[in-house]
């Protein structure tokens, strides 16, 4: 497949042209023109890198990738040697950042769902990037172990063990700033991937229980269910990555 006809492909069924985001959707940096063989990763770490020429890749496809708003453009240190990496094996960087966390069917926030056994009954906050909706009536400690069992870690609870959860809103990665918009929905639980300082208070304040599930954690989801898609609908080898993270 053509790199270029990918990314057109990718920036439509992504419906990247609707948001306003970080850093550049779509090709990061270019590589060669034919594309064969994929990895997608959550971050285009120099490890991600490694691992793609490894697997003889000819393209990397992440969520978080590079040249983000408020960053230094210099190319040094390890951003030199990531470029140089790209640069030297001819492979391709896309990413899609909030489109991947948006995306109705394959992005982050609608796969955590699924995985949860949730049931999303709507959307809020900045560009709609909150889902809130319904789970089957449980005490926020049974929540917590289930999270655990799906991400594979431990998530940092705010709120009482058997306090009954059923309303809830979600947003994974670094959402924990949405919180107010979760609150005004009248949720039991809010929960996100990361927890600021203030982030306790706001919930007790509120009234609500709120858990820090994990950024990489809650952002494995759109990344794979990306392989997939790609592997399924254009027949190319595409595989996802995943580098253990603890944050």
């Amino acid at each position: 497949m053509n790199r270029d006809e990918l990314v057109r492909y990718l920036d439509d069924v992504l419906e990247s042209a609707k948001f306003g985001d970080y850093s550049p959707n779509g090709l990061q940096v270019e590589g060669r023109a034919a594309v064969f063989r994929i990895v997608t990763g959550v971050t285009a770490s120099q490890a991600l890198l490694d691992e793609a020429v490894r697997r003889g890749a000819d393209t990397v496809i992440v969520h978080h990738g590079y040249f983000w708003k408020g960053e230094s453009p210099r190319v040094t240190g390890l951003r030199r040697r990531r470029l140089g990496t790209l640069l030297q094996h001819d492979i391709n960087l896309i990413a899609y950042h909030l489109p991947l966390d948006a995306h109705p069917g394959l992005g982050n926030n609608a796969r955590w769902a699924q995985a949860m056994g949730w049931q999303p009954q709507g959307r809020c906050g900045d560009q709609d990037l909150v889902w809130w909706g319904s789970m089957s009536p449980a005490p926020l400690e049974d929540l917590a172990r289930r999270l655990e069992q799906v991400l594979g870690r431990v998530p940092l609870v705010i709120g009482e063990a058997k306090r009954p959860i059923r309303r809830i809103a979600w947003c994974s990665g670094g959402a924990q700033g949405y919180i107010e918009a979760a609150a005004a929905l009248g949720v039991d639980a809010y929960l996100s991937g990361e927890i600021s300082e203030q982030t306790p208070h706001l919930a007790r304040e509120h009234g609500m229980a709120y858990l820090a599930c994990g950024h990489h954690a809650t952002e494995r989801f759109g990344v794979k269910a990306l392989a997939e898609f790609l592997s399924r609908e254009t027949g190319l080898a595409c595989e996802f990555v995943d580098l253990a993270n603890p944050a």
